[in-house]
């Protein structure tokens, strides 16, 4: 699917679809395939037997029995001798053969670059920095210049090769994600997206939704030092002092199709065509947000407030139209202390950019950046103006009105759990990830009273190009467990138990995920095999079973970074909802989310019932067994 390998004299390299022309982006190139330059292991292949079997236990739940007897005959003839299961495993097993990781190219395909909904909402994530108090506009840019230098000692880390290897236990991680974070841009394409890969010494710089680009480097070859870049960053906000009416950035917000076509409008223009380059090509974007009225508003709604801007600018009226969405990375820093990032989520995972969040923070606090000139020749920022005819301008005034439709759909309540943190839940001998999953169980099946089917991501970089794996927390014993807990007859000691129970289930299953051996990439595989080589789509695929065990109600991840900090995003289905986690020493940091639309599904109930089951959980551990502490 990949075609051909080209690079240019920009270092450019483009992820790209079957398509017959390169047309307006003549000069990017198609990446370079996977390199195993750690000499890690290659995605395996899970045994059929292994997956379907696993795959029975995980669609329990959504089942009755009549329906669970109609799946398990459809699996077992699926995966019977002379079955098409059979064969499509024979074809997986020798694509695999062929690929360093079987699904790396398919996975970026199918879940993000052929994904036709905004990125906006639907799968970029925020990520809330520690809150700041900027008494000046001096204060803003020191911060936003910071900022650039810590991301630029961080990208010299990377480019070097000197991040320490991270470790699972004994198994070296593919860090290969880390050399994607910077200089990297998504492309609009029609049906599906590109992927662009830059080397550059310059950032975007989006003020009132007006486009600059600014060089870090002087003409002298030389860094600027944190005076010269906030004497830039004034000099743009002195040539941005008015709305931008007319930005272009926010035509990213929209759907991919619909911001393709924008696209190749807008590069008919050649003056147009340098500016997408630029801002294309830059290390990264930073984005000088107006204010949002963070300390104006009460104490429990500022995070909530933060990870809005963070996502998705909090509509076009405020700083919606600041930002360029297809960019991996985009610094945000509000003038009244809103900070943090949003990353394009298609070249990496959320923990990658958790480490550089943890970087660009202890950078700051400790006040690494130097006052002292280093350049003598630093080159003023330019102004990126482009051409709008009427055909795209009216295309911005739809986009504008798509965003606040989102952003009004959007309901967030993010928030401190601050009665307990892993600490306690590790001096009982449990999993705190597992812990908290189940108390996402809990508070689901305590609201609605009905199994939903929950998606927690799982890091497969112990392998060549690894992503991610599903873990299905929602069990049998996650069941059970919710069960008892609302028994009012259970006994303490059978609550214990069944926590127990469903907590080392969902361990079991996360320690298989990790391994690769987990149901729903193996059973995508599958699927795509058959599309590929023309075979008709199995029932199995249209099974009750599969399709509600697959309708993930609550999405999850645990993005772990040490700061006050939290990643934030919008759930995978319309009836469903979002919840990432922070979980820190003596606290834990959620972000939970809704869409407005549908009734069944208020952030404050989920929050509530979460809260409650938490505590909940906390006393039958403290009613029941001794504490390590």
């Amino acid at each position: 699917m990949l075609q051909g390998i080209r690079a240019c004299a920009n270092r450019a390299f483009i992820l790209e679809p079957y398509i017959s022309s390169l047309q307006l982006i003549a000069n990017y190139t198609s990446a370079k395939p996977a390199e195993n330059v750690q000499n890690l292991p290659r995605l395996p292949v899970p045994k059929l037997d292994d997956t379907l079997n696993k795959y029975l236990k995980t669609v329990r739940p959504f089942l009755n029995d009549e329906e669970f007897t109609a799946t398990s005959k459809l699996i077992k003839e699926f995966g019977s001798e002379g079955g098409v299961g059979r064969k499509l495993q024979n074809l997986l097993e020798k694509r695999a053969e062929k690929h360093l990781n079987w699904l790396e190219e398919w996975w970026l395909n199918t879940a993000y670059l052929e994904y036709r909904d905004p990125v906006v909402v639907f799968s970029s994530p925020g990520l809330v920095f520690p809150f700041r108090k900027f008494n000046s506009q001096h204060d803003q840019l020191k911060y936003a210049a910071a900022t650039l230098l810590a991301a630029l000692d961080y990208k010299a880390l990377i480019d070097g090769n000197k991040i320490p290897t991270e470790m699972m236990g004994k198994n070296p991680l593919d860090m290969t994600q880390y050399k994607k974070i910077f200089g990297t841009c998504r492309i609009p394409w029609e049906k599906r997206d590109k992927l662009s890969f830059n080397d550059s010494t310059h950032v975007t710089v989006i003020h009132n939704n007006h486009i600059f680009s600014l060089d870090l480097w002087g003409e002298d070859k030389k860094r600027l030092s944190e005076d010269q870049i906030i004497e830039a960053l004034k000099k743009i906000i002195k040539q941005s002092d008015k709305h931008n009416n007319q930005g272009i950035g926010i035509l990213t917000s929209e759907n991919r199709d619909t911001w393709a076509k924008a696209y190749q409008l807008i590069s008919k223009d050649e003056n147009n065509r340098r500016g997408l380059r630029d801002v294309e090509s830059s290390v990264a974007v930073l984005c000088l947000d107006a204010g949002a009225g963070l300390w104006a508003a009460p104490d429990a709604a500022r995070r909530s407030l933060a990870a809005a801007h963070t996502i998705h600018g909090a509509g076009a009226k405020a700083n919606g139209g600041n930002r360029w969405f297809d960019k991996t990375v985009q610094f945000i820093v509000g003038a009244d202390g809103i900070t943090g990032l949003t990353y394009e989520h298609s070249p990496a995972e959320g923990q990658p950019i958790a480490v550089l969040t943890d970087f660009i923070i202890n950078y700051i606090d400790q006040n690494k950046s130097s006052t002292e000139p280093t350049s003598s020749r630093p080159k003023d920022p330019v102004r990126l103006d482009f051409n709008v005819s009427n055909e795209v301008a009216d295309m911005i005034k739809t986009a504008e009105v798509n965003l606040d439709k989102l952003v009004a759909n959007l309901e967030l309540n993010c928030f401190k759990f601050e009665r307990f943190g892993k600490n306690f839940i590790k001096s009982h001998k449990m999993s705190p990830d597992s812990f908290l999953q189940m108390a996402m169980q809990y508070a689901f099946y305590r609201l609605h009273k009905t199994p939903g089917a929950h998606y927690e991501s799982a890091a497969t970089r112990m392998f060549v190009g690894g992503r991610t794996e599903t873990i299905r927390s929602c069990s049998i014993e996650s069941i059970e467990f919710a069960k008892a807990m609302l028994d009012g007859q259970s006994s303490p000691k059978t609550k214990l138990a069944s926590m127990k129970k469903a907590i080392n289930a969902h361990k079991d299953y996360t320690v298989q995920a990790l391994q690769g051996l987990g149901v729903d990439r193996h059973l995508l595989g599958l699927k795509l095999t058959a599309l590929e080589n023309g075979i008709q789509i199995p029932k199995l695929y249209q099974d009750p079973g599969y399709v509600r065990s697959a309708h993930m109600r609550i999405s999850t991840s645990q993005v772990a970074c040490k700061c006050d900090g939290f990643m934030c995003y919008g759930p995978l289905v319309a009836d469903g909802y979002a919840t990432c986690y922070n979980p820190r020493d003596n606290d834990v940091n959620f972000a939970t989310s809704a869409f407005v639309a549908h009734r069944d599904t208020a952030c404050a109930h989920y929050r509530a019932a979460l809260e409650h089951a938490l505590q909940d959980m906390h006393d039958v551990l403290v009613n029941t067994t001794p504490s390590k502490l």
